[in-house]
């Protein structure tokens, strides 16, 4: 049992990790209400969170290198206490933002890589595998039980105290911290901060990009923001465009920096040759394909589920309990099959799921969300989910040596959370926008007066926010409509957001499929006939 202390004290911390991703999907409708927020606010937090922790992942996991990993772990499990205690007092959206988006990013930056690097340090061989597909199946399981604990907690308690426990676990994780090992020596290294201020800035600008289509345009300016009555859309682009762009030239002028650095003798902040590694790129891709899917999945089916049927937070959660009960499941059975099947073909089965999954979820959507045919796609996503979940990890740090192995946990940690980033501002803003250009189609090919079409137009100027089916008719008649519109504006309303879910479930299918073009390098060789083919040590 005390070999395998260690991969307890850093599963907790992991579970903690993944956890903050999904438990407060369900939780949406009740945290809007509590702090008078909006959803759009609230997906900009939840994307945010994950934002901080891909734009300085790799600050981190040098960090690790400078510091130390144990000390890192420590350190950023501190920090991400402070976070989580500051989300569960917080009285508004902003207090909120600055304790789940920026403080507890910034402790996990420094807790993921050093889990992944501190699981290399204290197991090899045979263990290893064993170690990382722990890891992997605690990882699915934080995905697959969030959003039931916070169900189950924001129903009986108060969402409050979701937060409230992490600071629990994570303390628990400091004490108990003495009991890893470290065999690697700490590094005397110089941080080059121009090249975190490039990685951060580029992340953020991309992501951010994405996250504002939905308002602002793609391309066309929609509704830009103004400054002093000026719309800012230069050239008559729309000002996501330009940040985007923006994000992808400093990401470019990123990797150039990071060459010229290993040219003149210093200290990269990234080793990009690393990603030459084809093994490593493909797990690193696959990991990133897989948590935007699972964000964008988590995202939109509990919007769906509260804003429109009115479902509560326990009621949300048990609608996704088939996918949370097969990716528990299948974590495991993907670590048992690592030992007669290749990771590849254990991914590649994972991956087809996932796009038959997907696919069966569009033809399963029906205004109720309650058929035997989406349950069976709940189920079949996480068994996907599951298989993925328990290969990644190790084919990524089985890929190098130990003296990287903390980078590619910080490499891990992006991929990981830029998945996250991309997928619930992608994913979305297609909903939000799908949402907004039904809504305006229903309208117009409604029966209702060229009056009320008017006051409808203006009301929505600035986008059609996602509120409670139920609120459209109150909505209404404060707009000064009678009953028999405010009744048909809602059933337009509620049609729509059927539409934006179908829409948004095309866009995940897509991102399936595009997945499966990028698991080519993952390794077709069983594990254990690796090991075994290798020579047995001297004496």
């Amino acid at each position: 049992m005390k070999k395998w202390s260690v991969v307890l004290i850093l599963s907790a911390a992991q579970f903690v990790m993944v956890l903050d991703g999904t438990v407060m999907n369900v939780s949406i409708s009740t945290v809007v209400a509590d702090l008078h927020s909006t959803v759009t606010a609230m997906q900009s937090a939840i994307t945010f969170y994950t934002l901080t922790m891909a734009s300085v992942m790799l600050l981190g996991a040098k960090l690790g290198d400078v510091w130390g990993r144990r000390r890192a772990l420590v350190i950023g499990s501190l920090i991400y206490s402070a976070g989580s205690l500051t989300t569960a007092l917080s009285p508004n959206m902003a207090v909120l933002f600055l304790g789940w988006s920026i403080f507890e990013g910034l402790g996990a930056v420094l807790v993921i890589p050093a889990v992944a690097a501190l699981i290399a340090d204290n197991y090899d061989g045979r263990d290893r595998i064993t170690a990382f597909a722990v890891i992997g199946a605690v990882s699915g399981g934080a995905v697959a039980a969030g959003p039931l604990i916070g169900g189950f907690i924001t129903t009986y308690l108060n969402w409050r105290w979701v937060f409230a426990g992490e600071v629990v676990i994570m303390i628990i994780v400091v004490l108990f911290a003495g009991r890893i090992g470290e065999t690697s020596s700490r590094r005397s290294i110089r941080i080059d901060l121009l090249s975190v201020l490039m990685s951060a800035a580029g992340l953020v600008a991309v992501v951010y990009g994405m996250l504002q289509t939905k308002t602002w345009g793609w391309i066309v300016p929609l509704h830009s923001p103004e400054v002093n009555g000026v719309e800012i859309a230069p050239l008559g682009i729309s000002l996501s465009a330009w940040l985007i762009l923006a994000g992808i030239v400093l990401l470019v002028l990123f990797f150039s920096r990071q060459r010229h650095l290993v040219a003149a003798g210093r200290e990269p902040l990234l080793h990009v040759d690393l990603l030459s590694i084809r093994q490593l790129r493909s797990g690193l891709s696959v990991l990133g394909a897989q948590y935007a899917i699972t964000a964008g999945l988590f995202f939109m089916v509990p919007v769906y589920l509260q804003m429109t049927l009115g479902l509560d937070a326990l009621e949300t959660g048990v609608r996704i309990f088939p996918l949370s009960v097969s990716l528990i499941v299948f974590s495991f059975v993907g670590t048992r099959l690592s030992s007669r099947w290749s990771p590849r073909r254990i991914v590649r089965i994972g991956q087809w799921i996932l796009v038959a999954s997907s696919i069966l979820l569009l033809t399963a959507v029906e205004p109720q969300l309650a058929g035997l045919a989406f349950g069976a796609g709940m189920f079949f996503a996480g068994t996907a989910l599951g298989l993925l979940a328990s290969q990644l990890g190790n084919v990524n740090m089985s890929a190098v040596t130990e003296k990287d192995t903390s980078e590619v946990g910080g490499l891990q940690g992006v991929f990981q959370n830029l998945g996250s980033s991309l997928g619930t501002a992608l994913i979305g803003s297609i909903l939000i926008g799908a949402l907004a250009t039904s809504f305006a189609g229903g309208v117009g090919a409604s029966d209702l007066s060229e009056q009320t079409k008017s006051i409808v137009d203006e009301r929505t100027e600035g986008g059609v926010a996602i509120v409670p089916a139920s609120s459209v008719d109150t909505i209404a008649g404060e707009a000064g409509l009678d009953s028999d519109d405010a009744a048909t504006l809602e059933q337009i309303y509620v049609d729509s957001q059927l539409t934006s879910l179908r829409i948004a479930l095309f866009g995940l299918i897509v991102l399936a499929v595009l997945s499966l073009l990028v698991s080519r390098g993952i390794p077709n060789q069983v594990p254990l006939s690796r090991a075994a083919a290798q020579p047995a040590p001297p004496g």
